[in-house]
This record gives structure tokens, C-alpha cells and sequence, in this order.
């Protein structure tokens, strides 16, 4: 579109560009107005905002509005510079005009800006109404500006604003966001029933998957289908991400179904979602049934797909999907590459690993994030490779995390290098002392090599601190129910009847060559007797008996854990397997294991 165009939209077609310019003036901004939604590249706005000044409309309130909101609802940077620059000239501003702009910076890269134009409007004396605080709240939620937001929040109130139909959604969402689920959970209990719409529901359902409280997100998405609230697709995919972390397949299983009833059928998130839901609650198989019923796979489709083979320990497959990937022109993104990096990390595939940690950024210039970095180290000291991973660490062209040097510690503790591990402890309490499992891989590294006297101070220390060891946890679903374990509890309703299983369970290993690996507990003063017991009850072996007792013979027991296995339980599940005929699907914090038969998918290497 040119200027000629513009004009010629509006006037008869008998006049010449030169009559037409001569003519401008008498333009109307009813006429003018019309010719905006032709615009659409910031040339065509600028040959717009020329037509208004040559019509002497440039300060009509009218023409401005427009033609800012225009240039905000079309999210370009340069748009969005140029509808500053006339907000700007404008000499009378009114809270339409800086609701307008306000709205465009909380949708940009920028939000910080919002903020800024927000005190702006106030030293102006201009009062903010209820259109002023939604859009500041999500500029404070992009930014992450908790204190910011609690400003906002107090400002709504001081307006009799803090209880208004379209603050409290935001608000809801914006203490989410900046990790203040407490204010968000307050806000949200305290909205009356006839306020609380999906938006609040969306956003306090993610703000719980978003804090690893995957039970509190279904228990709100219960609530609302018992009010007829008719869920977004946004809803979905917090469900299907808090059954993911929690491993509910049957209620995942039921929002498929439910997914295919309705146009949300048509989502490819939904479909990447249901990939990522199926994967994490170990179904690779229905994993697998939604990827190929995908008529359109974008990449994160793909890098769905490609995470879930990883993580069940199928790295040649998920290799073999990226490459398939590359021959439909899918170009890989930087999670992709994190899947293809995990694959090699779990099947020890070093040098391929590496090979593909260089094409990553040599063909695709994806630059590593530390995530990228973490699967590096991880490759390596899963492989032995110790003093190369620290030296790797020490190499990176950015401030090592605690993620990085976590990952050295666990692998140091696998392959009993105390040294190493003596000096990447000490790192990581430079960074973050509060963390119990740091304090105990260090300690059972050193009760293993017989230093008694370095695993009592470094336990007197994580005393010292206050520091408490987050507590093993296993689940698993039965009819619909998640149950939870923790090791040496008994208060889950049926837990002696689950105690008494085990007892029994262990005795009918133990006919068949089952021995308790003792080598991992670290108590210098417990007998033989006492080791025993102390590993007998550990949560994955009682989710498992639970199993046992409550789901016919034939059916495939899951069981989701929050810490890594340990190596005994990983023995127990391989005989049970065996002895009962099950097949066990056992997910831990770092990938899932499928035992059938007596052995482990991951061939004894985790």
C-alpha cells in the first residue's frame, strides 16, 4: 500500500494523486478511519499518520486512539515504538490513551515499560480504572515483579478496584506467576463463587502445577466441572501436566476421551501434551498412538516424542525419530536437542553425544543453555568420565549452577570418588547450603570408603544447619485413586496388610537368589539385621505390594517416585517381575524403568 492508494480509497476515482493531496484536508476521520484497517506494515501506518497531519486530523483524539490501539494490537516492536513516539506527542493524555500503550508493553518483550508508563499516569493525576490494572498485572506476572505487583494489587484496592470481575483474575495469575502461590490460593478462596470464571481456575491450576502440586490442580479442575465451568484448552493442559507429574494415567486416559469429544481435538499443544501426559505416567505405547494419529507435527511434537523414547530408556529409537525428523524438514529447536542429548546421556552413548552437543550449535546455532550443559555433564560422569566432566564444568563460558554441579556430585556418589566429590560439595555450598540430599551423598560417599569420622561431621553439619532431607515418596493409581508411600510410615490406611505383603513377598524372593543389598545404608552402629529392616519397607517396595494386592493378576503395575531408585529396590522389582509374572513401570526422578522378566529396560545402568 503507498499514499496514493490510501488516498484513493476514499476519494472519487476521477481525482489525480495530486488533486487527492490538494483534497486531504477535507477529509472527514470517519473517512480517514476507514483506511486504518488496510494498514498493516509500520510503512503503510506512517503513510496513515502523514494523510491525518496533511487533514488536520493528527490531533483529533479520536485518530490518535485508533491508530495507537491499531499499531499496539499488531505486537511488533516497531509498531509499538512508533505508537509510543505519537503517545508521546499527544498534548492532553487521557486513561484510554495510556490503557492503550500500557496494554501493548504487557504483551512485549518489554514489560518493564508497562510499569514505568503506569507511574507515569499517575504522577500525571490521570486515575487508573478498571481497565489500567489487568493489563499492568500481566506486564508484572511477564516480569516476574512480585513487589511491583503487590504495589498494583494495593492501588486496585485504595480504587475499590480489588474485588472488580476482571481484576481478580489477574491478580490470581500475576502471584502465581512471580511464585507466590500462598497469595494466589488466598485471592482465589476468598473470590465469591459468582466471580470465579476459567481464567481464575486456568491460572491456579498452572500456578499449582507450577509448584509440583499436582493433586491441588485436579482437585480445582474437579471443582469446576461440578459448577458446569466449561474448561479453555488452557485448562487442559494443566491437567494433563499435573497427571503427568503425579503419573495419573486413568484420569489422563479420561481427558483424552473427553479432548476427543471437543474442538480442543484440533489443538497440536493438546496433542504434545497427551504425548508428554502419556510418556510421564509410562505409557510409551499411547504415547506413541497419538503421535502417529497427528496429522500436523510441529517440532515440539516431535521433541515430545523424542524425550518420551529417551526417557524410557529407548535412546536408539529416539535417535532414529530425530533423524526422521530431519528428513521431513522439521528444523529441531533447542528442546530437540535436550531430548537428543538425554537419549545418549541414559544409554551411554558418549561420543555420539558430544558429536551431537557440537551440531547443535556448528548447523542449527542453538546456543546451550544449562540445561543443554547439565546433559553433558551428565553424559560424561554417567560414564566414568569424573575429572572430564569437572573440567568441563570449569570451562563453560557462563557461571556454573547448582544443576551442573549436582549432577557431578550424584555420579561421584555411584562411582565412590570421594575426592572429587569432597571438592564439588564445596562448590555447591557456596551456591545453596540448604539442600539435605547434597549433606547425605557426601556422607554415604564417605561411610562407603570406611571415613567414619568425615560422614559423622558432614551429618553433624546438615544438623548444624537445620537441614532436612526431603523424604522418599512413591504413588501409585489404582481405580482412579493416587496412593502414597513413604519409607518406614504407616500411615496410609491399609499399610499393615501392605507391610504384611512385603514380608512375604521378600521370603518368596529370597527362595529364588533374592539378597538385600545392604552396600548402600551407611549406619556404622546398626546390625546386619537392622540394615535389613531399614530397606525392607522403602516406598517403591510398598506401592508395589499395594499393587499386588488391589489390580488383577496380568496387570501392569506403575509406580511413580520423587528420588532416584535405590539399587536394592531396582533388584526387588526385577525378581518380582518375575516371580508374579507382573510387568512394573517404575518412573524415579530421573527416567522410567520397565521390568518384565527379571530384567530392567535400562540394563542396569541409571
Amino acid at each position: 500500500m503507498n499514499a496514493t492508494s490510501l488516498i484513493s480509497v476514499s476519494l472519487p476515482p476521477a481525482f489525480s494523486p495530486e488533486a487527492a493531496e490538494q483534497a486531504a484536508p477535507c477529509l472527514s476521520s470517519p473517512s480517514l478511519l476507514t483506511l486504518l484497517p488496510k494498514c498493516s506494515s509500520l510503512r503503510e501506518f506512517k503513510q496513515f499518520h502523514a494523510l491525518s497531519v496533511k487533514s488536520r486530523l493528527h490531533r483529533d483524539p479520536l485518530v490518535v486512539s485508533k491508530l495507537i490501539d491499531a499499531l499496539v494490537d499488531n505486537s511488533s516492536p516497531s509498531l509499538l515504538a512508533f505508537a509510543h513516539q505519537l503517545f508521546d506527542e499527544i498534548p492532553h493524555r487521557d486513561v484510554v490513551v495510556f490503557n492503550t500503550l500500557v496494554r501493548g508493553y504487557s504483551r512485549s518483550h518489554d514489560p518493564h515499560r508497562a510499569i514505568s508508563l503506569f507511574c507515569q499516569m499517575l504522577e500525571a493525576s490521570i486515575t487508573p480504572d478498571a481497565y489500567s490494572f489487568p493489563s499492568l498485572l500481566k506486564a508484572c506476572s511477564s516480569a516476574r515483579a512480585l513487589e511491583e505487583g503487590r504495589q498494583t494489587h494495593a492501588s486496585a484496592i485504595k480504587l475499590g478496584l480489588g474485588d472488580n470481575a476482571f481484576v481478580l483474575p489477574t491478580l490470581i495469575h500475576m502471584y502465581a506467576q512471580c511464585g507466590d502461590i500462598k497469595a494466589a490460593r488466598s485471592i482465589f478462596n476468598l473470590t465469591e463463587d459468582n466471580h470465579r470464571c476459567i481464567i481464575s481456575y486456568n491460572s491456579m491450576i498452572t500456578a499449582c502445577v507450577q509448584s509440583s502440586r499436582p493433586t491441588e490442580a485436579l482437585a480445582l479442575f474437579r471443582e469446576l466441572q461440578t459448577r458446569n465451568i466449561r474448561p479453555t484448552y488452557v485448562t487442559i493442559l494443566g491437567v494433563l501436566a499435573a497427571c503427568a507429574l503425579i503419573g495419573a494415567l486413568d484420569l489422563g486416559r479420561w481427558i483424552h476421551e473427553y479432548v476427543k469429544k471437543t474442538t480442543f481435538a484440533s489443538h497440536i499443544k493438546v496433542h504434545t501434551a497427551l504425548i508428554d501426559m502419556y510418556a510421564k505416567c509410562g505409557s510409551l505405547e499411547d504415547a506413541v498412538c497419538v503421535f502417529e494419529e497427528m496429522r500436523f507435527r510441529d517440532t515440539q511434537a516431535w521433541s515430545a516424542m523424542i524425550m518420551a523414547y529417551a526417557i524410557h530408556g529407548q535412546g536408539i529409537v529416539a535417535l532414529s525419530q530425530f533423524d526422521e525428523m530431519l528428513r521431513k524438514s522439521v528444523r529441531p529447536d533447542e528442546i530437540t536437542f535436550l531430548g537428543v542429548l538425554y537419549s545418549c546421556s541414559h544409554a551411554g552413548m558418549v561420543d555420539e553425544g558430544l558429536r551431537y552437543f557440537r551440531t547443535m550449535q556448528s548447523d542449527y546455532d542453538i546456543h546451550p543453555g544449562i540445561k543443554h550443559y547439565g546433559c553433558v555433564v551428565d553424559l560424561l560422569a554417567r560414564a566414568g568420565k569424573l575429572e572430564e566432566a569437572y573440567n568441563f564444568i570449569n570451562g563453560l563460558p557462563i557461571a556454573p549452577t547448582l544443576i551442573l554441579w549436582r549432577a557431578l556430585l550424584s555420579a561421584c556418589g555411584e562411582h565412590g570418588n570421594v575426592d572429587l566429590g569432597m571438592k564439588v560439595f564445596d562448590r555447591i555450598m557456596k551456591l545453596d547450603n540448604s539442600h539435605g540430599g547434597d549433606y547425605v551423598i557426601l556422607s554415604n560417599m564417605c561411610a562407603v570408603k570406611g571415613r567414619w569420622d568425615d560422614a559423622s561431621q558432614i551429618r553433624h553439619l546438615m544438623n548444624k544447619r537445620g537441614v532436612v532431607k526431603v523424604p522418599g515418596c512413591s504413588s501409585i493409581e489404582v481405580d482412579g485413586t493416587v496412593h502414597e508411600f513413604f519409607a518406614g510410615d504407616g500411615k496410609h490406611p491399609d499399610s499393615m496388610q501392605v507391610h504384611r505383603m512385603v514380608d512375604m513377598v521378600v521370603e518368596q524372593l529370597k527362595a529364588i537368589g533374592y539378597a538385600p543389598d545392604m552396600s548402600k545404608v551407611h549406619h556404622m552402629h546398626l546390625t546386619e539385621q537392622q540394615k535389613e529392616a531399614s530397606l525392607r519397607y522403602h516406598g517403591e517396595k510398598l506401592a508395589i505390594a499395594f499393587g499386588l494386592i488391589n489390580t488383577s493378576p496380568g496387570t501392569t503395575i506403575r509406580v511413580v517416585k520423587n528420588l532416584r531408585v535405590c539399587s536394592d529396590c531396582h533388584s526387588y522389582a526385577k525378581l518380582v517381575s518375575l516371580l508374579f509374572g507382573r510387568k512394573i513401570i517404575l518412573r524415579d526422578l530421573n527416567r522410567f524403568h520397565h521390568f518384565g522378566g527379571g530384567k530392567c529396560s535400562c540394563a542396569d545402568y541409571w
